[in-house]
């Protein structure tokens, strides 16, 4: 199984797209599974629920960081590493997918009650997110030369 593709079946198992992510290369790069799981708890749903930035793209942002991330203040060639992984990846997930962010993906506003219980009822979560999940891992995967 790909990672794409654990990275699916994560979220399909009921954790949000950002955990999904960020999980499922967490080990790979030197982080707890439970520790990423918990860190990225916040961001799924578009950012707790707001519809804000895609968890996908978020769980995957988290990796960059994780992997090319500045520690040290003098380091700027990690810091600008980083940014230009960041837009890399979202310049081809906006190219797939049209935005990053959530409420626009799968048209609903999370942070509306009732918007919440229709996307429910529509299948959006069990529709759309699962190709987002898998597609944002696909594009880190190709980004980072991640296996």
């Amino acid at each position: 199984m790909s990672r794409a593709e654990e990275a699916k079946k994560q979220f399909e198992k009921g954790f949000l797209c950002a955990p999904a992510v960020l999980s499922t290369y967490s080990e790979q790069l030197g982080l707890e599974k439970a520790l990423a799981l918990k860190i990225a708890c916040g961001f799924g749903a578009g950012i707790g629920r707001m519809g804000k930035t895609c968890g996908a793209v978020t769980g995957a942002l988290m990796v960059i960081g994780l992997k090319h991330g500045k520690v040290n203040l003098a380091d700027e060639e990690s810091e600008q590493r980083t940014y230009t992984l960041v837009k890399e990846f979202i310049d081809r997930f906006t190219a797939l997918y049209g935005s990053i962010e959530c409420k626009e993906l799968i048209g609903y506003d999370l942070s509306d009650s009732g918007e919440l219980r229709l996307a429910w009822e529509s299948g959006v979560f069990k529709n759309k997110c699962p190709s987002f999940v898998y597609d944002s891992a696909r594009i880190l995967e190709d980004v980072l030369h991640l296996r």
